[in-house]
C-alpha cells in the first residue's frame, strides 16, 4: 500500500480494534515492511493518537486512552453525546441496532479519556428509558465482554453467585436478550450466559486460540442450532417447587430451558452435556424441593449422595 494517507487510515482502523497488534502482523495487513509500520506509528503519534508499544515476544502496538480525544472527527462533547447514545441503544435492546451499537461503543470506549468516561456514566445513569419487558443490561459489562471476544482473552466474572472462567467467542442479541457464548474452563463445556446476570467481569490478559464451536457461529449456538448432538449428552426434565424468578439465572443457561409451570413452580427441560454428578450437586445448592423425571443417571447420583449423607449423619 503506497498511498501514505490511505495507509495511515487503514492502520488507525486496525489499531482502534481493542487488541494488541504485533508489528509483523500490521506489516502483513498493510503490505509494507516493519520499518514502514514504525514510521507510520510515529506519524500517528505526531497527530496526537496515543499509540502504546510493548516489547517482547507477545508485544506489539495498541491504541490506548490518552489525556485528550485523538483529533480525528470528534471533540469531547460529541464523543460524550455519541457514547451516551450508544450505551442507551445497547442497554435498551432496540431492534436492529444492538450489535452495531456494542461494536461502536467498544471502539469508542477504547480511546475515551477517564474524565470523559465519568461524564458518560453520569449522563447514562440519568437517562430514563421507556418501560420495556427486556432486561436492563449494563453497557460496561457488554463492552468488557465484547472486548474480551475481540482480543481472544479469557474472562472471569460472577454468574448466579458462582465464579466463572471462560474463553468468550461471541456476544449475541437474541429475542431482546443479550447472551455471552464461551467455553467454560471449569466445566470443560460450552455455555451461554445471560449478560444481564453477569457481574464484575474482568479480562485476565491470558490469550487463547478459539476451540471449534459446535455451531456455525455464536448466534446459531444461542438459537439452538448446534452441530454436536452426536456427542455424549442427556435430556433433563425436572420440576422445581419455586417460582421461575427464584431459579432463573441459577440453573439453565440456554434460552427456553426454564419455563413456568405454576406461580410457585417451574420446569427445566434441556439437553445437557455436563456430568450428572455436577448437576446433582447444583440442584442441591438451590435450596428448594424438586422432582427428577429424567434421566435415570441423575436420579442415581442423587440417591448416592443421599446415602452418603445418611451414613455421615449416623456416624
Amino acid at each position: 500500500m503506497t498511498d501514505t494517507p490511505a495507509r495511515l487510515l487503514r492502520l488507525l482502523s486496525l489499531l482502534q480494534t481493542p487488541r494488541e497488534w504485533p508489528g509483523s502482523e500490521l506489516a502483513q495487513r498493510l503490505g509494507v515492511t516493519d520499518r514502514t509500520v514504525r514510521r507510520d506509528i510515529d506519524r500517528l503519534r505526531d497527530l496526537g493518537y496515543p499509540v502504546e508499544a510493548t516489547l517482547g515476544a507477545a508485544g506489539g502496538y495498541r491504541l490506548v486512552a490518552g489525556q485528550a480525544m485523538p483529533p480525528l472527527l470528534l471533540d469531547d462533547e460529541e464523543a460524550v453525546a455519541i457514547a451516551v447514545g450508544l450505551r442507551t441503544a445497547a442497554a435498551s435492546s432496540i431492534a436492529g441496532i444492538e450489535d452495531a451499537a456494542v461494536r461502536a461503543l467498544t471502539k469508542l470506549d477504547q480511546v475515551l479519556p477517564a474524565r470523559l468516561r465519568r461524564r458518560v456514566k453520569v449522563l447514562g445513569t440519568a437517562v430514563a428509558l421507556p418501560a420495556t419487558d427486556a432486561p436492563t443490561v449494563d453497557p460496561d459489562v457488554l463492552t468488557t465482554a465484547a472486548a474480551a471476544v475481540t482480543n481472544r482473552e479469557r474472562l472471569r466474572f460472577t454468574y448466579a453467585g458462582a465464579h466463572r472462567h471462560i474463553e468468550p467467542v461471541g456476544v449475541v442479541n437474541h429475542r431482546r436478550h443479550w447472551y455471552l457464548v464461551g467455553h467454560d474452563l471449569d466445566r470443560a463445556a460450552w455455555r451461554v450466559f445471560r449478560v444481564d446476570r453477569v457481574t464484575a467481569p474482568h479480562p485476565t490478559a491470558a490469550r487463547f486460540t478459539p476451540r471449534p464451536l459446535p455451531a456455525t457461529d455464536p448466534a446459531a449456538y444461542v438459537a439452538g442450532r448446534r452441530t454436536d448432538w452426536g456427542t455424549p449428552q442427556f435430556h433433563v426434565s425436572i420440576t422445581l417447587h419455586a417460582p421461575l424468578t427464584q431459579i432463573s439465572g441459577r440453573l439453565g443457561d440456554t434460552p427456553g430451558e426454564l419455563t413456568p409451570s405454576t406461580p410457585t413452580s417451574c420446569r427445566l427441560d434441556a439437553v445437557r452435556d455436563d456430568a450428572p454428578e455436577w448437576l446433582a450437586h447444583r440442584l442441591l445448592t438451590l435450596g428448594v424441593d424438586f422432582e427428577v423425571h429424567e434421566p435415570p443417571e441423575l436420579s442415581a447420583q442423587l440417591r448416592a449422595i443421599s446415602a452418603r449423607i445418611d451414613r455421615a449423619v449416623r456416624q
